[in-house]
């Protein structure tokens, strides 16, 4: 019965199907088993960071800020970039009492402004004398068609083009303190994606907050991809992944926007998405398992290998797209 229910139910409506309709068949081991399904892959690597730097941008809250806290459990010196300082420095806080390691800080990024984003890289490089891993974890979902302070739509800002600057400015410092690593959560929803290198801001078609993300989430993708290749034998590698579907704060704009939605996220359905932790899982796996250096520019999803839609394989695009966001950004031609 509940191969028959997956295969009707949460293949037709996600992760988001609604455990009402599913509950009355599964037992109590059946939920027991469904939870652990749902859960996916975990980390089980040991490694630990002492001497390492490690920063994660959207670390106050979800996923960010439980793979911050990993990080911090491992013994790194963990740097929280986030847009609002007294989240930041709450959870900041938070995970220095959970995990005893006082060295995380917090300082303030925002990802929407290409501005805070080079005050950010430049005080990091004034500040700090390594890097080992950059964890791009920050992202907005679904929501409405808003330009950022540079006129660019903020999905592919905040998600991509935030992201993109960030990591080619700091990566002369990630070459110095290689080996190293660069994380890219993207998610399945680059699948059906499209970079509409014609039209990125939806200027001349309607804007469809969907279509917008997933063009966001292609990107974190090809970018990985395309970094990678630039990088090779550099000593720095860069992973993209899919976190699963997860209880955040991630869906604030799809739940006031669409109703129906927020119906189906509803306390009942939401036992049937990872927690943040369980949704960190295979950040930290990119981040720390060893062994990983030959999958420089692979996708992950549950803390395995996955092979990408034939759009995130795309490396012409990916190729076009860094330069493209070079410009955008207003990086060096030769960046």
């Amino acid at each position: 019965m509940w191969k028959e229910l997956k295969k009707n139910q949460l293949v037709k409506y996600g992760a988001v199907a609604t455990v009402t309709t599913i509950m009355p068949f599964v037992s109590k081991p059946g939920y027991v088993l469904l939870r652990k399904w749902v859960a996916g892959g975990i980390c089980r690597s040991c490694v630990k960071l002492h001497g390492k730097t490690v920063v994660v941008t959207g670390a106050n809250t979800g996923i960010g800020k439980e793979t911050a806290r990993d990080m911090a459990m491992r013994g790194a010196r963990v740097i929280l970039a986030c847009r609002n300082l007294t989240r930041g420095e709450s959870a900041a806080a938070e995970i220095r009492s959970s995990t005893g390691n006082c060295n995380v800080i917090v300082r303030q990024l925002d990802l929407a402004s290409l501005g805070s984003v080079r005050q950010f890289s430049q005080e990091f490089l004034a500040t700090e004398t390594r890097l080992d891993i950059l964890i791009n974890n920050a992202g907005i979902m679904l929501c409405p068609k808003i330009l950022t302070v540079d006129g660019y739509e903020s999905q592919l800002a905040v998600n991509h083009l935030g992201h993109f600057l960030l990591t080619n400015l700091l990566l002369d410092m990630l070459k110095a303190s290689s080996p190293s690593r660069v994380v890219n959560v993207s998610s399945i929803a680059h699948q059906g994606g499209k970079i509409h290198f014609d039209d990125l801001n939806f200027d001349k078609k309607r804007y469809n907050p969907v279509t917008a993300y997933k063009q966001s989430k292609l990107a974190n993708l090809l970018f990985s991809r395309e970094l990678a290749r630039r990088t090779k034998g550099t000593g720095v590698t860069s992973y993209s992944l899919h976190p699963g579907v997860i209880r955040t704060e991630l869906w604030r704009f799809s739940q006031s926007k669409y109703p129906t939605l927020s119906a189906a996220l509803s306390a009942p359905a939401w036992l049937l998405m990872k927690t943040p932790r369980q949704g960190a899982q295979t950040t930290i796996y990119c981040a720390v398992t060893e062994g990983l250096e030959d999958k420089s520019g692979c996708y992950f999803s549950d803390c395995q290998v996955k092979d990408p839609s034939p759009e995130g394989r795309d490396d012409l695009a990916a190729l076009r797209l860094w330069g493209v966001s070079t410009e955008l950004v207003g990086l060096k031609k030769n960046s």
